[in-house]
């Protein structure tokens, strides 16, 4: 006897006391067979039966699909994308109906309802735009209200890389964030998780919205700087990433914003899960107690030497190497400091020995301190 002739008769005893469509008929017994079409199995067992009025599991759900289709095609207009998944939400009265079908028929090893709804949607939506169900790891996924007849919708982050240059004084690197919702993004905000533009990463993130939509911009710096410090050279380095956005290319490479130049963007798999180890080339301007005199700033050179320790608050400790020091004399009390480090390095503490061991005041045995700095170069190890 052949499986179809197996399950001829049960699904004649459920077909006498329940009118079922033929989706949620052949899905009762499609897997034993390895079919990949319900409705056509469906057909079949029903032979010359008529179809159902209204299935008693469903209600006739199936028959609708294309409505809730047209929704999801409204709601991806404005996406790009290649791949694509769908979950759905449906009325809990009709998987307990389902359930208590296969529960009472003993039929084991099937999709639910639920399940085959979301395949049937992927199959047309995939059908009518040309795009790849992709379970695992795609683009967009859609979530179908069946129940509230509504249609959500999230796209998979998108990540970039690039440089900043900051060629101006007193510019905040990172945006506060919105005080409604502290950056998770709300109402009040637009989604973005920041009000005010007016900093490097307010800057960019405006940028990046305006070319790829998305809601909010959650950033990985290269390393920090005050806000008076100038970024110069090739500029400091940044990944950011940008959730749910509408576009997932960028034509542009570069941008000449207000107050920053942003160089090198481009779309990488990924931001860094663990910190990147960089150094830094600063220029620091510094004032002593007392006049100080070419010879001793000749000590300075012994900074390469050995790792400066520096200690925090919370009680860590870590150490970093100077990797080249060059000095330019400008005054009795003052001087230039170009200096090579590890990156993590806390540059003011380092000139007044905050903490810091040993200190540019620890070396010289004069009391120093760093009026202002900036970064010529960053680079990434």
């Amino acid at each position: 006897m052949t499986t179809y002739q197996k399950i001829t008769p049960i699904a004649n005893q459920i077909l006498k006391k329940y009118d079922l469509c033929d989706h949620c008929l052949g899905r009762l017994f499609s897997k034993q067979l390895y079919l990949s079409s319900n409705k056509l199995l469906g057909k079949k067992l029903k032979k010359n039966l008529k179809s159902a009025r209204r299935c008693y599991i469903c209600k006739n759900l199936f028959d609708n699909l294309d409505y809730f289709l047209n929704m999801m095609l409204d709601a991806v207009y404005p996406y790009s994308y290649s791949s694509f998944s769908v979950g759905a939400t449906i009325k809990p009265s009709i998987i307990d109906r389902d359930d208590a079908i296969r529960s009472k028929y003993k039929l084991k090893g099937i999709d639910g309802i639920k399940t085959d709804i979301t395949k049937e949607l992927g199959k047309l939506f995939s059908r009518k735009t040309k795009k790849t169900f992709d379970y695992l790891d795609p683009e967009i996924v859609f979530t179908v209200n069946l129940k509230e007849e509504s249609c959500d919708i999230r796209s998979k982050s998108v990540a970039l890389s690039g440089r900043y240059v900051k060629p101006v004084r007193g510019f905040s690197q990172k945006q506060k964030s919105c005080s409604n919702c502290s950056g998770k993004g709300c109402r009040i905000c637009d989604f973005h998780g920041i009000i005010e533009y007016d900093s490097v990463e307010g800057e960019i993130s405006q940028f990046l919205f305006k070319k790829l939509g998305g809601t909010t911009a959650k950033f990985t710096w290269i390393g920090g700087e005050d806000k008076s410090s100038l970024i110069l050279g090739t500029g400091r380095p940044f990944f950011v990433k940008i959730q749910n956005p509408h576009k997932r290319s960028l034509r542009v490479k570069s941008a000449n914003l207000e107050h920053v130049t942003v160089n090198n963007l481009k779309i990488v798999p990924d931001s860094p899960k663990k910190p990147l180890k960089f150094n830094s080339l600063v220029e620091a301007k510094i004032s002593t107690s007392s006049k100080i005199d070419s010879n001793l700033l000749r000590k300075l050179k012994t900074l390469t030497k050995k790792p400066i320790v520096v200690y925090e608050k919370s009680g860590k400790r870590s150490e970093k190497k100077i990797l080249s020091v060059k000095y330019k004399k400008q005054g009795d009390t003052s001087f230039t400091l170009f200096f090579k480090f590890e990156g993590g390095l806390p540059v003011k503490r380092f000139v007044t020995g905050d903490d810091v061991s040993p200190g540019v005041s620890q070396i010289l045995g004069v009391l120093c301190k760093c009026i202002g700095f900036d970064f010529h170069d960053v680079e990434v190890k």
